[in-house]
């Protein structure tokens, strides 16, 4: 079983800065593929970025050029930098683990909101 809890969000204004943390439980992270989701009120979940167990890393068009993914399976954590920050991001943020696209694992959700 692995736990995934995200930190990190908070109100930030447009064009600024958030790094999103979301650390795992269990001793099978450093095989899971993650990746970072987003859901606004009114919208489906977005994958935003995902990152293979060997650190291969996609992103939607959204957020290409803007957010990164990361991972530091030594602390078996995952992160999302995310810069130049629009209104339009402002969302939930969710962590997850397993099948990039069918999430086996899903954290609670962080909220992010971008001020204009």
């Amino acid at each position: 079983q692995v736990q995934l809890v995200e930190s990190g969000g908070g109100l930030v204004q447009a064009g600024g800065s958030l790094r999103l943390s979301c650390a795992a439980s269990g001793s099978i992270f450093s095989i899971l593929a993650m990746g970072w989701y987003r859901q606004a009120p009114g919208k489906q979940r977005e994958l935003l970025a995902s990152i293979t167990r060997s650190g291969s890393t996609n992103y939607a068009d959204s957020v290409k050029g803007r957010f990164t993914i990361s991972r530091d399976n030594a602390r078996n954590t995952v992160y999302l930098q995310m810069n130049s920050l629009k209104p339009e991001d402002t969302a939930v943020y969710y962590c997850s683990g397993g099948l990039i696209d069918s999430p086996n694992y899903w954290g609670q959700g962080t909220q992010v909101t971008v001020s204009s």
